[in-house]
């Protein structure tokens, strides 16, 4: 398993375990490049969520897609394997 599919798997149990609806879309000529690793509904808000590990960084598209999230009042954010164990509180926190 790669070190930023670690950090899917890590995000993806958290939303289970907090009861969230998400999903990944595809991608890969079928979906639209630069659309977060992780799009998922919490508690009536849209949050997307970009994955990274050893210390990658979001490209322009990303960055543009997790912005235009912000921009539409949901909550988007870029977790690695630093603050994954934030993702929970920052859920908790939201509204």
């Amino acid at each position: 398993m790669t070190p930023e599919k670690k950090v899917k798997t890590k995000v993806k149990s958290i939303l289970d375990k907090l009861g969230a609806y998400h999903c990944m879309p595809a991608t890969g000529g079928y979906g639209v490049n630069g659309v977060p690793d992780i799009l998922a509904c919490y508690k009536g808000l849209f949050v997307g969520i970009e994955c990274k590990a050893n210390g990658g960084k979001a490209t322009a598209l990303q960055l543009k897609h997790l912005s235009d999230i912000q921009t539409a009042k949901g909550f988007s954010i870029i977790i690695d394997e630093h603050n994954v164990g934030m993702l929970e509180s920052l859920l908790h926190h939201l509204q």
